[in-house]
């Protein structure tokens, strides 16, 4: 039997500072990832802080057109928000792609984003593993290893990050409200999760005793179609293989945004600037969207497992932003 505290603070300032007096201490939301993780020994918090009835579970629209999304809205309260499916149905088909019905009545925004890697390794206690552990190895690299990354990852770490919801953020510019002993700080979501490099055990930039206390949407550009598309291995209750998020809008007939971001293929959401770069200004074919593709992932590092993912991300990408531009051509 592991020993651990717990609490529930009044407000936030409160969470942060017992996040900062107590080492070990991590903050619980819905604890549909920390307590599994609990069970199989990976984490061990000294104490839990409580965070799951603080004022942070409202969605609200923004002055400039954007959306306010709380650390502790439930993942089945975005997909349903009229704001979210109507301006950013994106986000909505993301959270819907994820997990069971259950677990998004329990699941938050945040808890979301801060999740960790589903590799074997990782949470089973009794292998090896410089996430868990660092210094002590990646058996994932010669053992098993299909699911795993093939971008940017290192010699230490090959894990991906989960989280569908993480992917549709990405691709929409989203930003990352932190607030710890020092204040608030707001981050780019596409640069909130770390790549392993020497130090795989860091996920994220959130600092010691930081919560997550929001998630911010700029305005969705002007006559944008989207789609969130996840290939798995089983319709329901499955991590992905490989998922996209994609926008796009059209001006006479070539590429005027678009936005790419793959899930499963990297240590986090994957923003595919190269193939962004290349396809502006484009007409949106096959060819042309298959060679900025081939751009991009020319920097993937596959393992024998799983190279397989980069024809399946390279073919997703290719039908789906063929099917946005017809539908933006129909218009």
């Amino acid at each position: 039997m592991m020993p651990f505290g717990y609490t529930r603070p009044a407000d936030v300032a409160s969470a942060v500072a017992l996040l900062a007096a107590r080492p070990g201490a991590q903050p619980l939301a819905g604890g549909t990832n920390l307590v599994d993780l609990m069970k199989l020994g990976v984490e061990r918090p000294a104490l839990l802080v409580d965070i799951a009835r603080l004022p942070l579970d409202r969605i609200d629209g923004t002055p400039a057109g954007g959306l306010r999304i709380g650390a502790t809205v439930r993942n089945s309260d975005l997909a349903a928000h009229p704001l979210v499916r109507t301006r950013y149905p994106l986000v909505a088909q993301a959270v819907l792609a994820g997990a069971s019905g259950q677990l998004r009545n329990v699941a938050t925004t945040g808890g979301n984003l801060l999740q960790r890697t589903r590799c074997l390794y990782f949470q089973d206690v009794s292998k090896p593993c410089n996430k868990r552990r660092p210094g002590t190895g990646c058996p994932a690299r010669t053992g098993v290893h299909r699911d795993l990354g093939v971008l940017g990852t290192s010699d230490h770490c090959v894990a991906t990050h989960p989280s569908d919801l993480a992917v549709a953020l990405v691709a929409l510019n989203a930003t990352v409200r932190l607030t710890g002993p020092d204040g608030d700080r707001v981050f780019p979501l596409a640069a909130f999760h770390r790549l392993p490099g020497d130090s795989p055990e860091r996920d994220t930039e959130l600092g010691p005793a930081e919560l997550v206390t929001a998630v911010e949407l700029p305005p969705p550009p002007a006559g944008a179609r989207s789609v969130y598309r996840k290939v798995r291995d089983r319709a329901s209750f499955a991590f992905a293989t490989c998922s996209l998020a994609a926008l796009l809008t059209l001006r006479d007939g070539r590429v005027d945004t678009v936005r790419l971001a793959f899930g499963a293929l990297a240590p986090r959401p994957w923003r595919a600037l190269t193939a962004e770069a290349a396809l502006y200004g484009q007409p949106p074919t096959p060819e042309v969207i298959g060679r900025a593709l081939e751009a991009e992932l020319t920097a993937a590092r596959p393992l024998p497992d799983n190279a397989f993912k980069l024809t399946l991300a390279r073919r997703l990408a290719v039908r789906e932003l063929v099917r946005l531009a017809e539908t933006q051509e129909d218009r």
